[in-house]
């Protein structure tokens, strides 16, 4: 008989599963860090309801305004959020813009149409010369939360203002970790005499007192956003120096890295496509608390007077409102609880994070399961 030899068949190997997120396909890590993310309950809903707040306040405009958000005069339709009408559009006798908070100028459209206005009619700027008292108004049916020592409305002011702290701290957190980052990337890969005179100099840069030099630039600069933003930004750029530095010093003689090196590539290349997507996990934890630290900054130059100009909304300038006038508790509870608030939800934010890149937290759920921990204690089989 001839011997026939039996070909096993090739056992099948399963596709790696494909994750998506918004249509976009992530990675397993990053499915399981989203995950762990989420199963921080205080974390990710502190993050909804921070967006939420932060979407209304990017549409200030059409929430607090003292301009209607649509006219129907005449038999057309004006909307002066967007563009500028004259008195005499509407029946006047003006060339001026028109004053849609002057009662002549409401009964004019009234006439031969209608308004809609926002639901907060004030803007951050806005004079009620229509108070029945000449300043600092109790929180009423028309001025939510009162009005503060120019019968300007604490609400809309309160909206403005958290949008342009949030707006600020953004740009200045964005700024901060790209200078950061790119400083700490440089001194940990290259390493040696260029570390070192880096970090001599970076040790005598953040022992200057930053305080009184932001109060010298003020006097001779012109106080504004970007003005602020580029004063602030030379004394907030170090923060994430040493994290950046300290992961590109261990990470850059790993085989991985040596490997490229031998593989002829540049050390731009190295830099940026191997060895920074990983120094960014740890970073990225760092960047709610960052966020939080330029609205802090912010806030307390305002409440000394060295922030934004003269009459912007901020939430410092509300805290000094509220100091220098006890007798309107309004001012006071609203800055606390308002900045109270905004801390907060970033501070949960960043610890959700942090869980979330922390290879030591449990996985999160699957498919409604807990998986185990990767060092987790297997329990023993009976024999």
């Amino acid at each position: 008989m001839t011997d026939q030899t039996a070909v096993a068949a090739p056992v099948p190997v399963a596709a790696p599963p494909h994750y998506r997120m918004l249509g976009i396909p992530i990675s397993p890590m990053m499915r399981r860090r989203l995950l762990n993310f989420r199963a921080n309950r205080r974390g990710f809903w502190s993050l909804w309801i921070f967006l939420v707040i932060f979407v209304v306040t990017l549409f200030a405009e059409f929430v607090a305004n003292e301009k209607p958000l649509v006219i129907y005069y005449d038999g057309g339709f004006y909307f002066p959020i967007v563009e500028l009408y004259p008195e005499t559009t509407f029946g006047g006798i003006f060339e001026t813009e028109a004053d849609y908070l002057d009662p002549e100028v409401q009964e004019l459209i009234e006439e031969r149409g209608w308004m809609i206005w926002p639901p907060i009619p004030f803007s951050y700027d806005t004079l009620d010369y229509e108070l029945d008292r000449p300043m600092l108004a109790p929180p009423s049916a028309i001025h939510w939360l009162g009005t503060d020592d120019t019968q300007r409305d604490v609400l809309a002011r309160l909206i403005y203002g958290f949008r342009i702290s949030v707006l600020f701290g953004l740009t200045l957190t964005l700024f901060s970790t790209i200078v950061g980052v790119a400083a700490g990337a440089i001194q940990g890969y290259f390493g040696g005499l260029l570390d070192l005179i880096a970090q001599r100099f970076i040790e005598i840069w953040e022992s200057l007192p930053s305080l009184f030099i932001l109060m010298l630039m003020w006097s001779l600069f012109v106080p504004g956003f970007f003005t602020l933003l580029l004063i602030m930004l030379l004394f907030s750029w170090t923060a994430l120096v040493a994290v950046v530095r300290a992961e590109f010093l261990r990470a850059r003689n790993f085989d991985y890295v040596r490997a490229a090196r031998a593989l002829g590539e540049s050390n731009l290349r190295i830099i940026f496509r191997h060895v920074l997507p990983n120094a960014m996990v740890a970073t990225v934890t760092f960047l709610p608390f960052l966020l939080t630290g330029a609205i802090t900054a912010l806030t307390s130059l305002d409440y000394l007077g060295f922030g934004l100009p003269v009459g912007s909304a901020s939430l410092g300038e509300l805290i000094r409102q509220g100091k220098a006038h006890l007798e309107a508790p309004w001012l006071g509870l609203t800055a606390f609880f308002s900045i109270a608030i905004t801390l907060s939800l970033l501070v949960f934010i960043g610890e959700a994070m942090r869980d979330a890149v922390d290879p030591r937290k449990a996985v999160g759920p699957v498919g409604g399961k807990p998986e185990r921990r990767a060092n987790a204690q297997q329990p023993a089989v009976a024999q």
